[in-house]
């Protein structure tokens, strides 16, 4: 399946000049790439968090398994260093992952967006957050679709 056609590919703007549409996968690797390395991490630590050794071992040839053997059993810390590492591709493997096991780690990302200093200027961050507040909202009313895309009036400029 191709990814611009899943249930959760959203149009930035509906006025954009043939700009193809984005997952919200796409769109947390965006961020993730324009992030700061605290910002990666806690990211990181997220994504990661409802997820088991073996699903982890499943995602990108294991890389995400190996940082969090390294980090400690019971209590998963990112380090600086592995957070440098992981690339955008690979968390968009990781959200397409965490996406069919939690939904609500997916609508968290905006909580942990949103109380972020630093992701408060990033373009991308803010259309990732207005993208999933939509989702949660629609979900919520049980009407459309979750993967509607956001009128061009609820996006930021």
């Amino acid at each position: 399946m191709n990814p611009h056609d899943s249930p959760d590919a959203v149009s930035p703007s509906p006025t954009a000049y043939h700009a193809p549409d984005i997952t919200i996968s796409e769109l947390v690797g965006k961020v993730y790439d324009t992030a700061t390395t605290t910002e990666r991490c806690r990211m990181l630590e997220h994504l990661m968090k409802p997820l088991g050794a073996l699903a982890l071992v499943a995602v990108c040839s294991g890389i995400f398994a190996k940082i969090w053997f390294r980090s400690g059993w019971h209590d998963l810390h990112i380090r600086p260093e592995d957070a440098q590492t992981i690339r955008g591709i690979d968390v968009i493997s990781l959200v397409d992952y965490v996406q069919q096991a939690s939904a609500e780690t997916i609508n968290g990302l905006a909580s942990l967006l949103t109380t972020s200093p630093m992701m408060a200027y990033s373009a991308a961050a803010a259309m990732l957050v207005t993208v999933l507040v939509r989702r949660a909202q629609t979900r919520r009313t049980g009407s459309g679709e979750a993967g509607d895309p956001p009128d061009s009036a609820s996006l930021p400029t």
